[in-house]
């Protein structure tokens, strides 16, 4: 079943637009079914999750970090992703940037944007983000592709189009100033329930989860 999914979301997705498979809590097993079918990024919320899959399924596919992520864990996720797709801080930031120095890595990073102002919730204010863009871009180990929001999770997809035309807005503002190191490519949006607003709103990459891998058991 998972590798009908997949090859069904990958012929519904617009040219242009980039599938991440959301693959929390999922087997390495389902992963490997997901990439045997044609999915090439894996998004993985917890770096020690990410490890055990990483093991198994290794560089067949490109790693992306689509949950939050702890400075005092940079070390160990910058070894393993190829896109930190959640940062929304400055201190947190530098603690990729000095990790990533350290190996001699150049790590591309979405900036993750609160776009719902939910207090609750990770990500950078709306009207933080250029001010977070600017200091980010000046990181020598760090490399500045885009935005990451979350959007409001509720049963109804349209609940979530507000906060994805803010996150597009802020986007081509960002893309306007033409900052050096920053190269606006993605807009990560949208997820299984939301996914299809999303893109009438904009997004080059959508996070999938349940309607690649199924009903989670856990």
């Amino acid at each position: 079943m998972i590798r009908e999914n997949v090859k069904e979301i990958l012929n519904e997705l617009p040219d242009g637009v980039t599938l991440v498979g959301a693959a929390k809590t999922r087997t390495p097993e389902e992963i490997l079914a997901a990439v045997d079918a044609g999915l090439r990024i894996v998004g993985e919320n917890y770096v020690q999750e990410a490890e055990k899959a990483f093991a198994i399924v290794g560089d067949r596919v490109a790693w992306h970090l689509i949950g939050h992520l702890q400075s005092n864990k940079a070390k160990k996720a910058v070894s393993i992703f190829d896109m930190i797709e959640t940062v929304d801080s400055e201190k947190l930031a530098r603690a990729i940037d000095r990790a990533c120095g350290n190996i001699g890595k150049i790590m591309p990073v979405l900036v993750e944007v609160n776009s719902g102002e939910e207090h609750q919730k990770a990500g950078v204010m709306p009207e933080a983000c250029v001010k977070l863009i600017r200091i980010v871009s000046q990181l020598e180990h760090i490399r500045v592709k885009g935005l990451m929001t979350m959007g409001p999770f509720s049963g109804d997809p349209e609940d979530a189009r507000p906060a994805f035309k803010r996150t597009k807005a802020l986007f081509e503002e960002i893309r306007k100033l033409g900052l050096a190191g920053v190269e606006m490519m993605h807009l990560s949006m949208g997820m299984s329930n939301s996914y299809k607003v999303a893109l009438e709103e904009g997004a080059t990459m959508v996070r999938i989860g349940t309607k690649l891998f199924g009903e989670r058991s856990r």
